[in-house]
């Protein structure tokens, strides 16, 4: 239930206006994300788990929304990532900061190829487990109807491949 709130928070939010026009918008970005306490949305899941699953034929970067919500960690972070199907990409933080900009053309290749991979579809098919870990990042990805994500644990094991080399993507183009 608290995954589905995210992810309803994280469409809401991707909705509102970039503070740049889309032509306009640099990776620099226009602010900073800050650490604050966290909220009870940020910490109600301790191991994402699945909550929706895709067609056979995946979904693509060309027409899909790809939206990751990193959460937890010491000092509380809630930061959400949001890239449109033509690249461009917002990051807003637990206090409504907002970062603009766009993908590369070499990111937006990886990220496309990455979310049409037939693996996403089965590590969003996974049942999640508990984690051992506190204080430590918990990541949710949606890529239209298909929800997956990790805590990254190192005592739980490995994180889904796919699912986190899109994270890593997406976090190294837009951080």
């Amino acid at each position: 239930m608290a995954g589905v709130k995210i992810a309803l928070v994280a469409m809401v939010l991707s909705g509102c206006a970039a503070t740049d026009p889309p032509d306009q918008a640099t990776s620099s970005g226009t602010s900073r994300p800050t650490a604050s306490a966290p909220s009870p949305e940020s910490t109600a899941p301790t191991s994402p788990g699945p909550t929706a699953a895709t067609e056979s034929t995946g979904p693509t970067a060309a027409t899909e929304r790809v939206v990751l919500t990193r959460s937890g960690g010491f000092a509380g972070r809630g930061d959400t990532v949001t890239v449109e199907p033509d690249g461009r990409w917002t990051v807003v933080d637990r206090a409504g900061s907002r970062r603009t900009g766009r993908l590369s053309g070499a990111d937006r290749d990886r990220l496309r190829q990455l979310v049409a991979d037939p693996a996403l579809a089965t590590e969003a098919g996974r049942p999640s487990t508990p984690t051992a870990c506190h204080d430590v990042f918990s990541y949710r990805l949606t890529v239209g109807a298909l929800e997956t994500g990790y805590v990254d644990c190192p005592p739980d094991g490995s994180p889904p491949t796919t699912t986190h080399a899109v994270v890593e993507l997406l976090v190294g183009a837009t951080g």
